[in-house]
């Protein structure tokens, strides 16, 4: 009996620390069954120890029992992060002699993030860090940065992400048939998202692509371009296809882009002057460790704002109220930035999520969050300036892109 009171409560705990760990990464949908059932292992446990044990061996089961529960979250977690990545990748049904129909296909490839939480991208991201030895969140720390995914879910309802790139993908197209041009094909794709650039490459090939065009929508060259190069130069598609595959640059020097911002802060003056407004642009950041891998992501960034702030400067906008912030790892941050900005006189701020190219849980909810954090008047406007979304200047900012290689010579 004594054996079995030991073996259930130490059963008990272990089961507790799993529960614990899969109440926090759960979908929002099945969280009420996972809290429910952590909440009554909780006091399961509890009554266990205090009926069953008392004095010194009260503290030793406590003892033990917390190290079973750690061992429970820490398998749990590791089984959490082991997970595979489920999206489906199409067959291949081409046959390797067959010449396609002749048009182009352009691959549209973005960031991407579901509509609803689904941890399966940073999952993915931590275990890429893993393998490239880049040091990020600890181990057992992983599943917070998961439950605080859900919450920033909870807290907006969903992304809208996914809808917005579709709408710019739609919006893409109609410019190039307005153009005149009825053959080249689109595909949506996404490096976190259904269906991934290698599926949507797939899916282009089985449909007859003579030629293929990956369309980056970034700003920067970074490990999230580079993944999806990876996934697609792993299909060799013109090694066993002959279909040449071409990948547009980045938007980061894009003038078409920056004239987007200036437009859209004009359009938001109101009855303020520009010596009245503050414009902040807000980048992402990443870590110094980060830089060492890929140094292109930082300084491109850098520099794709900056140009945006010079062509402010040049209409009209006052140097002071123009400037840059982070929206994690670097400073300053945009509270920071808003507060002078107003010790300068400002009546009105604009804020942009400078390098988010569709609303999304960054730009939906922490960069707000962070920007509310400055102590201003309440007669201050601080307006969140939303992401490029389907703005007709984002989208010839990205026509323009591929309107290079098109013009350009195959495989040139």
């Amino acid at each position: 009996m004594e054996v079995l009171r030991w073996l259930f409560t130490l059963s008990m705990s272990f089961l507790v620390g799993v529960l614990l760990l899969r109440m926090a990464t759960v979908h929002p949908l099945v969280l009420d069954r996972y809290a429910f059932a952590a909440g009554f292992s909780v006091c399961l446990w509890v009554a266990m120890l205090v009926a069953g044990f008392s004095g010194v061996q009260l503290l030793l089961a406590l003892a033990l029992s917390l190290g079973c529960a750690l061992a429970g979250y820490a398998l749990a977690t590791r089984a959490v992060l082991s997970t595979e990545d489920p999206r489906p990748v199409p067959k291949l049904t081409r046959s390797k002699n067959d010449p396609g129909l002749g048009h182009t296909a352009v691959v549209y490839f973005t960031h991407g993030e579901p509509e609803t939480c689904n941890p399966i991208g940073w999952i993915n991201q931590f275990r890429e860090f893993d393998e490239q030895g880049i040091q990020f969140v600890p181990f057992l720390i992983r599943p917070l940065f998961l439950y605080q995914l859900r919450k920033k879910y909870l807290q907006v309802g969903r992304s809208e992400h996914r809808q917005m790139h579709s709408r710019m993908m739609k919006s893409l197209e109609q410019a190039f048939r307005a153009h005149g041009d009825t053959t080249t094909r689109f595909y949506l794709s996404f490096l976190d998202d259904d269906p991934r650039p290698d599926a949507a490459v797939i899916t282009a090939l089985n449909e007859g692509a003579s030629r293929i065009i990956v369309c980056l929508v970034f700003v920067t060259v970074s490990n999230h371009t580079a993944e999806g190069k990876a996934l697609v130069d792993q299909l060799h598609v013109e090694e066993e296809f002959g279909v040449p595959v071409q990948y547009t640059d980045p938007l980061w020097d894009s003038s078409t882009l920056h004239r987007m911002f200036v437009r859209r802060a004009n359009e938001y003056l109101g009855p303020h002057a520009k010596s009245e407004v503050g414009v902040l642009l807000v980048g992402h950041g990443q870590p110094d460790e980060w830089d060492q891998a890929w140094p292109t992501e930082t300084e491109q960034e850098i520099q794709f704002r900056e140009a945006i702030l010079e062509l402010l400067r040049q209409d009209g906008y006052h140097a002071e109220n123009l400037s840059l912030a982070w929206m994690e790892f670097r400073e300053p941050k945009p509270a920071n930035k808003v507060e002078e900005f107003v010790r300068n006189g400002v009546k009105k701020v604009l804020y942009f999520p400078a390098a988010i190219s569709a609303d999304a849980i960054h730009s939906q909810c922490d960069i707000p969050a962070l920007v509310s954090q400055a102590q201003v008047p309440d007669s201050v406007p601080l307006v969140n300036m939303r992401a490029w979304n389907d703005d007709p200047l984002a989208i010839s900012a990205i026509k323009e892109r591929i309107d290079v290689l098109i013009r350009a010579p195959e495989g040139g």
